[in-house]
């Protein structure tokens, strides 16, 4: 048997029900909001977010992942800044219809993909903003940018993400990370922990599991918070230090952390990059403050 690949081995059925939630889930937001308000992103009101997540006639990224898998995952990665810009500015003036449309679209590509393409694209290798994962991999990545750009959207008087939509998010963020740690061959384990429970992966022999984790059970090297502060500390909407300081976000095990540093040079825009390196600045410089207020954890 090959390397273990995450969860492109939990399956589609897995897979569909955490992705297919997180897109209702926000179609349910953005049909709530005036897409004109502002978000916390500078300069990005909600009609931005949802813009970007759509997919349009020139842009269609679940497309060009399924063709980055048919042809063996060879390119380089697209700089998600770019793309981003491109896209937000070629349709400033869509109308809030055809925003919603779009994302329909994309919610749609996704549902299709899930029901009709054959199941061995699942674990072939695509091109993604973050290297090259396995496209089921990247298809579950959808749940951590909905859950992301979700909680964006509270900041525009949405609801916020339902909990499930939390859980998958950290899944997905969890099976990203592993899959680096395993490309870059760092061998490790790490949770991210939250009330409700929490995921955790391990990275040996070049693959990565990923696991559920209990709620209230920390072993190992872990990060412990709310789902949606793990969310935003890992997608860089907060800054973890003040969150480490008042104890609402804990850190356990540093040097089993400081394992997965090495990801952060190789791919610096990574999800969960702003977490590594508080993990990194509580063992030099600051650290010994930050060291204090983490406790032995």
């Amino acid at each position: 048997m090959g390397a273990h690949q995450g969860m492109a081995e939990a399956g589609r059925e897995a897979v569909s029900g955490m992705v297919l939630e997180a897109w209702d889930a926000f179609l349910a937001q953005a049909g709530s909001v005036d897409l004109d308000r502002p978000s916390r992103l500078p300069g990005w009101r909600a009609h931005e977010i949802c813009v970007h997540l759509g997919c349009w006639d020139d842009h269609a990224a679940l497309t060009d992942l399924i063709a980055s898998a048919r042809s063996g995952g060879a390119g380089t990665p697209p700089d998600p800044d770019a793309v981003n810009a491109r896209v937000v500015a070629a349709h400033r003036d869509a109308s809030r219809e055809e925003v919603l449309a779009g994302l329909r679209r994309n919610r749609e590509a996704t549902a299709r993909y899930l029901a009709d393409e054959p199941v061995e694209l699942d674990t072939a290798p695509a091109v993604s903003v973050v290297g090259r994962l396995p496209l089921l991999s990247v298809v579950l990545g959808q749940a951590y940018e909905l859950a992301v750009h979700g909680l964006d959207l509270v900041s525009c008087g949405a609801e916020p993400p339902p909990a499930g939509v939390l859980r998958s998010g950290l899944a997905a963020l969890t099976d990203v990370t592993g899959a680096l740690a395993a490309s870059s061959g760092i061998s490790g384990r790490v949770s991210l922990v939250t009330p409700d429970g929490g995921w955790g992966f391990t990275s040996a022999g070049g693959g990565w599991q990923v696991r559920r984790v209990p709620a209230g059970v920390v072993d190992g090297p872990a990060v412990e918070a709310a789902a949606d502060l793990l969310l935003d500390a890992a997608s860089g909407r907060v800054n973890p230090v003040p969150a480490a300081a008042r104890r609402r976000l804990k850190v356990h095990d540093v040097p089993g952390l400081l394992q997965l540093a090495p990801i952060v040079q190789q791919v610096p825009g990574i999800p969960g990059g702003p977490i590594l390196q508080l993990a990194a600045r509580t063992v030099g410089g600051a650290g010994g403050v930050l060291g204090r207020l983490f406790g032995r954890g």
